[in-house]
C-alpha cells in the first residue's frame, strides 16, 4: 500500500471509540460486570458480549467471505427459535475481565486490516452488502451507542470527540430509513440541520431557509438517532412538523422498528 493511498479513517475511529470504552472498564472488578444497565435490562457482560460478537462477524466477513456466508445462513435459521441474545451469550463464553480481554484483543487487531481497504469495497453482511466505510461506521456506532449505557450506569461522561461526525452522518443518511422502517412515507426534504461539534466546528446538512430545522449539539443529535436519549431529554432545538416527527422515530441502525427510550429513562447516574 503506497503512502499516499486512501486509508479507511473509520477503522481508526472504531478503534479509538473502543479504547474510550475500555478505559472505563479496564479496572472494573469481576463482581460488577453483571450490573444491569438502563437498556432493556442488559448487563455490562451482555453489552460487551454483543459488541464482541458482531466485531467478530464483521472481521470474518473481511477475512473469509465463504465462511461468513455459511455462518450467517446458520445464524438466520437459529434466531427465530433461540433469539439473538441467547445466541450471542452462548457463542461468547468469556465473562467479566476475561471477556474484556478477548474483546480488546480483537478490536485492537482489526484496524490494520481494515485501514488498508478501499472505503468503497463491498462486504457481505447479515442484511444487504455494505461498504467497508459503512461497516466500520456501524461498528463505531454500536460501540458508542451501547457504550453509553455503561457510561450512564457507572456515572461517567463519555469522552467527546469529532469522530462523532461518522455517527451524525449516519443519522442524517438514515432519514429515509427511519420513516420506512416505521411504515411512514418519506418526506420530500431533509430538515435543515446545524450542529456544533465537540471542537466547536459547525456541521450543516440539508437546505437552509425552510420551516423544518434541527440545531444544537452534535453529541445530542447522535444520542437521539442511536436511541440512547429521548429528544425531550436533550437541548436540541427542533422546529417544523417533519423535523419533530423524525426526532420521535429516528433510528440509524438496521433491524425492525424500535421505540426510542421514554423521556427520563436514559440518563447518567449520579
Amino acid at each position: 500500500m503506497s503512502t499516499d493511498a486512501i486509508t479507511l479513517q473509520q477503522a481508526t475511529d472504531f478503534h479509538d471509540e473502543s479504547e474510550a470504552l475500555a478505559k472505563l472498564l479496564e479496572a472494573l472488578p469481576a463482581g460488577q460486570w453483571d450490573q444491569t444497565t438502563q437498556f432493556k435490562g442488559w448487563t455490562i457482560n451482555d453489552v460487551i458480549t454483543h459488541l464482541h460478537f458482531w466485531n467478530k462477524a464483521a472481521d470474518l466477513s473481511l477475512r473469509s467471505p465463504k465462511e461468513f456466508r455459511a455462518y450467517v445462513t446458520s445464524l438466520m435459521r437459529e434466531i427465530p427459535t433461540r433469539g439473538m441474545r441467547a445466541i450471542e451469550n452462548d457463542e461468547i463464553a468469556e465473562r467479566g475481565p476475561d471477556l474484556f480481554h478477548a474483546w480488546q484483543v480483537l478490536y485492537r487487531d482489526m484496524p490494520p486490516r481494515w485501514q488498508a481497504l478501499d472505503p468503497k469495497a463491498r462486504l457481505q453482511w447479515a442484511g444487504p452488502e455494505m461498504s467497508a466505510r459503512s461497516m466500520m461506521t456501524a461498528r463505531q456506532m454500536e460501540t458508542w451507542a451501547h457504550g453509553q449505557e455503561i457510561f450512564d450506569l457507572l456515572g461517567a461522561q463519555q469522552p467527546q470527540s469529532d469522530r462523532i461526525r461518522n455517527i451524525v452522518v449516519l443519522g442524517v443518511n438514515t432519514f429515509g430509513w427511519s420513516h420506512k422502517v416505521h411504515g411512514q412515507n418519506v418526506p420530500d426534504q431533509l430538515p435543515a440541520i446545524s450542529l456544533t461539534a465537540p471542537s466547536g466546528a459547525i456541521w450543516q446538512f440539508g437546505d437552509d431557509g425552510q420551516d423544518n430545522a434541527i440545531t444544537g449539539d452534535a453529541i445530542e443529535f447522535a444520542q437521539v438517532v442511536t436511541q440512547t436519549r429521548n429528544i425531550a431529554d436533550t437541548s436540541l432545538t427542533v422546529t417544523g412538523e417533519i423535523a419533530s416527527g423524525w426526532m420521535q422515530i429516528a433510528q440509524c441502525f438496521a433491524g425492525p422498528p424500535e421505540t426510542p427510550p421514554a423521556k427520563g429513562t436514559r440518563f447518567t447516574a449520579p
